[in-house]
């Protein structure tokens, strides 16, 4: 019967392919640490650092070579692998989603920052617009200035006398002055009014060119950040598909075991006209809930959940021998460590407990095993049909149900407790 006791674990080993994808990991973590200068950092960054770090260790997750002698500890050292692997996975899948929710905050980040960006080119080409107009303007008050400056130059080549000589009256020379001097004065503050408003408009124009710069160098750099993000998780979405594909190979060996087990048990049953009487989930007097030192076990909790109080893991069938044992006799020596169903005969001699090959009711029979099956099986004898006995037993195909079956008696070592 099945190993019950310990789970083998055998020699480990770290795959080619593993290491290959921790040398790619640490290139790409070596890239982002080179970038953690820029000016622009997001805030999340050392997360990201951390998280790469946590990956490249669940990467590194030793799992043993299945190098078993028996199915059973071939099934457990598999099992053992899968548990490891799963939880590899499932802590992928939560660096996974922290990546995830880190694309999508640089994603709203790059969002806003070209929406910025996008407003300011906006002002970029307004004041253009406003510079192209005020030159159209300037343009036209030349053209007015223009004139005036050249009625000015005209007027300016009379000397005092000429200019009272031209004039109706003294009135008139006085006015012609006056109007003179609103004329060099207007002229003077239009230039002036010209030049000061395209060095206001060029200045909001630079600075407007520089902002944009900065906001276009920010928005390059959050996509890069992306870019790493993308990258991390585009990486970890193949780890977790690495893994999960070896937990299903892994699946897929240990159904093919578990499949050749029974094989195995149905020829003790099937021998010599056997056969199954009676079956279920619980059956035969076994508690359903039982306290013991290593935690609660029964038929109402599930197989190899924990041990029993000898020592024997919950629902196999050494379990049920010991507890009828205990049930019936007031004792059960405590076996835990060597108590598979082929090395009871060895331990109850070592213990002082006969055995022998005549069946009894209230004994213990012991399948010793054979190909396929080198562990063994314990079943307790009710019953006795000519050369056949009655026994019930627990996990007899390996699915830690109760059995009650009619056997040939021959083959069979028996313990008198």
């Amino acid at each position: 019967m099945k190993r019950v006791y310990i789970f083998i674990f055998t020699a480990l080993a770290i795959s080619a392919t593993i290491l290959r994808d921790k040398y790619k990991k640490i290139k790409i973590i070596q890239k982002i640490m080179k970038r953690n200068s820029l000016k622009v950092r997001l805030r999340s960054t050392p997360f990201l650092v951390i998280i790469s770090i946590l990956t490249i260790i669940s990467a590194f997750v030793i799992v043993p070579i299945v190098r078993a002698d028996s199915y059973q500890a071939q099934i457990n050292a598999l099992s053992a692998q899968n548990s490891q692997l799963q939880s590899s996975a499932d802590q992928l899948h939560n660096q996974a989603s922290s990546y995830q929710a880190e694309v999508v905050q640089v994603q709203s980040q790059i969002a806003g920052l070209q929406n910025s960006i996008n407003v300011n080119q906006n002002k970029s080409s307004q004041i253009q617009l406003e510079i192209q107009q005020e030159n159209a303007q300037v343009a036209q008050d030349k053209l007015v200035l223009g004139n005036d400056i050249k009625t000015m130059y005209v007027n300016g080549q009379l000397n005092t006398v000429e200019m009272l000589a031209t004039s109706s009256n003294l009135s008139q020379y006085v006015d012609q002055q006056v109007a003179y001097e609103s004329v060099q004065h207007k002229i003077q503050n239009t230039l002036a009014q010209i030049s000061a408003m395209e060095n206001s408009l060029t200045q909001q124009k630079a600075q407007l060119s520089v902002v944009i710069k900065s906001q276009e160098l920010q928005n390059s750099q959050l996509l890069n950040s992306e870019n790493q993000l993308q990258q991390l998780l585009s990486y970890n979405q193949q780890q977790q598909a690495s893994y999960n594909q070896q937990i299903q190979s892994n699946q897929s060996k240990i159904a093919t075991l578990t499949a050749e087990q029974i094989a195995a048990n149905r020829k003790l049953v099937n021998s010599s006209g056997g056969r199954v009487i009676t079956s279920g989930s619980c059956g035969g007097s076994y508690p359903a809930s039982a306290s013991g030192p290593f935690g609660n076990w029964g038929c109402d909790y599930p197989l190899d959940n924990t041990l029993d109080n000898w020592g024997m893991y919950n629902r196999e069938c050494v379990s049920y021998t010991a507890w009828m044992v205990y049930k019936t006799y007031g004792f059960m020596p405590y076996w835990g460590g060597s108590g598979d169903a082929n090395q009871w005969p060895a331990d109850a001699a070592a213990a002082g407990i006969p055995t022998g090959t005549t069946p009894k009711v209230g004994s213990v029979a012991i399948y010793m095993g054979g190909a396929g099956d080198p562990w063994g099986h314990a079943m307790w004898v009710v019953g006795i049909n000519g050369n056949k006995i009655i026994v019930d037993q627990y996990n007899l195909y390996y699915d830690g149900n109760f059995y009650q079956t009619e056997i040939s008696s021959s083959g069979l070592i028996y313990i008198y407790f």
